[in-house]
């Protein structure tokens, strides 16, 4: 098996899964939609006929930042009488495209206003927001939430852990490597995709400057969890000391300073092409189930809940780890007894257990 592998095979689970999964990411869209709003306040308005065009970048079924696109397009309907405005919503090939146009036209039970915007378009992008996405000097304002950790490919295997938040040396090192040229380069396409006063509003996973991320908030280590059990089915002989190896999170968790670096080195391109910082600051946004789950005390009630959110973003991590010779029931019939064992955990113990949302939200102007 390779020691690489690139993003263009990753997908969150499909057919609604995603948002039904993990409200505690549409608590991050939400609690931070004013930042947002004033982007959107601030764009410039074409007056030669042409549309504004904002998009949602790395979308997944588009059901977590509905409500706030929705205030968002409301507001340049407003600013912009008359002026076409288009909403693409972007992610990688595999994604579930089809739910996110079932969420726009409202064949879900995620209520959805889009549609009562006039004279607005909507459309789907399959490309990676590492690489070219819209034309130059097209794009007026780039939203992404809960997506930028993903890099380009695995740089190398993580000897002794399943995440680089736990990795050490040139493993880390590594990996922090690919985080540095890939945020670089995502940041640069979009600088040449903006036009200029254009915005991004980015809210990314990250380490906070008390040294927490995705759940490590000072209880459980998550993260830890899912190496201890996925290192327990190899003691067990359920998988293979190579298929621990090959089972890597394809994500880089970035420092504040990290992600702040390009837009403030005048001499990165990032900075040349015309891209500055506007406002940055860290947030820590608690797990909505360990927060029901404080007010409800069922150890069993919280497990149920709390493992699916975890899963429909990390299975297919630990479905690619997995040997090429094992049959696709087989695979599934191990990762299914993995997350089943992290429930039990949960179930049998449950204070400290918490998928804790930190993330770091840069906001960004052309200039």
């Amino acid at each position: 098996m390779s020691t690489t592998s690139s993003i263009r095979d990753v997908a969150m689970k499909g057919a609604g899964y995603y948002s039904r999964a993990t409200t505690g990411a549409k608590d991050v869209i939400d609690n931070a939609t004013p930042m947002v709003l004033d982007a959107a306040a601030a764009l410039p308005i074409p007056s030669d006929g042409r549309p504004v065009t904002v998009a949602d970048i790395g979308c997944a079924d588009g059901g977590t930042s509905l409500a706030m696109i929705a205030r968002v397009l409301r507001t340049l309907r407003e600013r912009a009488p008359g002026v076409p405005i288009q909403m693409v919503y972007t992610d990688l090939p595999r994604n579930d495209f089809s739910q996110v146009f079932q969420h726009i036209h409202g064949l879900t039970d995620v209520e959805s206003a889009l549609l009562d915007i006039p004279d607005t378009y909507f459309f789907a992008s399959g490309t990676s927001f590492h690489q070219n996405i819209f034309p130059p000097n097209s794009l007026h304002l780039g939203f992404s939430a809960t997506a930028s950790h993903y890099i380009s490919e695995k740089p190398c295997a993580i000897s002794d852990h399943v995440h680089m938040v736990g990795a050490s040396g040139d493993e880390r090192a590594a990996y922090e490597a690919q985080g540095a040229r890939d945020w670089e380069t995502m940041l640069l396409q979009r600088s040449k995709e903006l036009v200029r006063g254009g915005h991004l509003a980015l809210f990314n996973f990250g380490i906070d400057e008390e040294g927490r991320y995705l759940g490590n908030t000072g209880g459980v280590s998550m993260f830890n969890i899912f190496n201890e059990l996925w290192r327990d089915l190899v003691d067990r002989g359920v998988i293979t000391d190579d298929e621990y190896r090959e089972t890597n999170f394809a994500q880089c968790y970035r420092t504040v300073a990290q992600f702040c670096a390009p837009l403030n080195d005048r001499s990165n391109p990032v900075y040349k092409a015309g891209l500055r910082l506007k406002h940055v600051e860290t947030r820590v946004v608690r797990c909505p189930f360990e927060r029901d789950f404080a007010d409800h005390r069922d150890p069993d009630r919280f497990a149920v809940a709390y493992i699916p959110t975890l899963r429909s973003w990390s299975e297919h991590t630990f479905v690619a780890g997995l040997s090429a010779d094992r049959s696709p029931t087989e695979k599934q019939e191990i990762v299914d007894r993995f997350y089943d064992a992290f429930e039990d955990r949960v179930r049998d113990n449950p204070e400290g257990h918490a998928m804790d949302y930190v993330h770091t939200y840069l906001i960004c102007e052309k200039v």
